[in-house]
């Protein structure tokens, strides 16, 4: 059974999305720097480093289906069965292996697309990709116009006040270095006197400076932080040595280690630091009635074992979880 397909006219968006695909899988070796032309270049389908998992980035997916569960689809609300289909946000502006557009710049593919397609199917309902801008996911569920979220979305205590959540993965956060290396972090000593990259304004970010902090009042030496404006200066910065590691989301860290072949991951923490193990979820509306059968149709996709293989489809097994939990405690509210 073909997959589902969400197609969109080409836009200057769409095609950084493309060039982001090609950049993470290219900017770890030397072909980049020596490219004059600046023309970007499209890895081949599907793609991976040598010795390790292919992924497919191709528009013709060959999809992970899941049967229905009629434990699960009898708890859809009736307003949403006599639709028959699913309508799931999912980030316009994301990144592998989340969600972003194949190679022919129109079919959205990626972990959380698959994710969105087993619970579709383990509900009886066809599912209907809206690629949105960040903020109106948000809107599209305020409004009733989206079913669900399938983003990448962090349980918070914050969001649960407006939304609620069926989790389906770990939320990860990763440490990469060039390959090779003997370097492991584990915590705070570990990066003292290194140099790391980060995203500003992220939880890694946060993380990061807790622990320089933490080195400073131990006598160690502080982190050097650096920030680059786009994804591919911080790997140029890697592969050259002008930093120790990049500091980021376990998914974008594993899915370049598995495609460029020249880095690794030297460490993975909870996106939530020491306070509570990050959990990702599908998102809905409170009290819309949904979350129930979210979580049934994800814990009937965990046990058949669909789930696990679309994770490790997109290198992202470490993230798997056990069950789907509806509403678990979250990240703590920023004082």
């Amino acid at each position: 059974m073909p997959g589902p397909r969400a197609t969109a006219p080409r836009s200057p968006a769409v095609n950084r999305r493309r060039a982001l695909t090609a950049a993470l899988a290219l900017a770890a070796g030397p072909a980049l720097a020596a490219c004059g032309s600046g023309a970007a270049v499209e890895p081949a389908v599907p793609v991976g480093a040598a010795g390790g998992p292919k992924i497919d980035i191709g528009p013709d997916q060959h999809r992970v289906r899941a049967a229905k569960n009629a434990r699960a689809a009898a708890l859809v609300p009736a307003r949403v069965r006599a639709t028959g289909e699913l309508r799931v946000g999912v980030a316009a502006e994301s990144s592998p292996p989340l969600t972003f557009y194949a190679t022919d710049d129109r079919t959205l593919i990626g972990v959380e697309t698959d994710l969105a397609t087993l619970v579709a199917d383990a509900l009886g309902l066809r599912l209907r990709l809206e690629p949105l801008s960040w903020e109106n996911l948000f809107v599209g569920l305020d409004s009733g116009k989206l079913d669900a979220v399938f983003s990448n979305v962090t349980v918070t205590e914050e969001r649960k006040e407006k939304y609620d959540f069926a989790t389906y993965r770990r939320d990860e956060l990763a440490v990469e270095a060039r390959k090779g290396t003997r370097w492991r972090v584990r915590g705070p000593a570990d990066v003292a006197g290194r140099t790391l990259a980060v995203g500003t304004a992220t939880n890694q970010e946060k993380i990061l400076l807790e622990w320089s902090e933490q080195n400073v009042r131990a006598g160690r030496k502080p982190v050097d932080i650096r920030y680059y404006p786009k994804t591919s200066d911080t790997y140029l910065a890697l592969q050259s040595g002008r930093i120790d590691g990049y500091f980021g989301p376990n998914p974008s860290v594993a899915y370049h280690v598995n495609t460029a072949g020249q880095t690794e991951s030297v460490g993975r923490f909870s996106g939530g630091g020491d306070a509570v193990q990050g959990k990702i979820a599908a998102t809905t509306k409170k009290g819309g009635g949904l979350v129930g059968a979210y979580a049934a149709a994800l814990r009937a996709v965990i046990a058949d074992g669909s789930y696990r293989t679309v994770l490790d489809r997109w290198g992202l097994g470490a993230e798997a979880l056990t069950t789907s939990q509806i509403n678990p405690p979250g990240l703590p509210r920023t004082p």
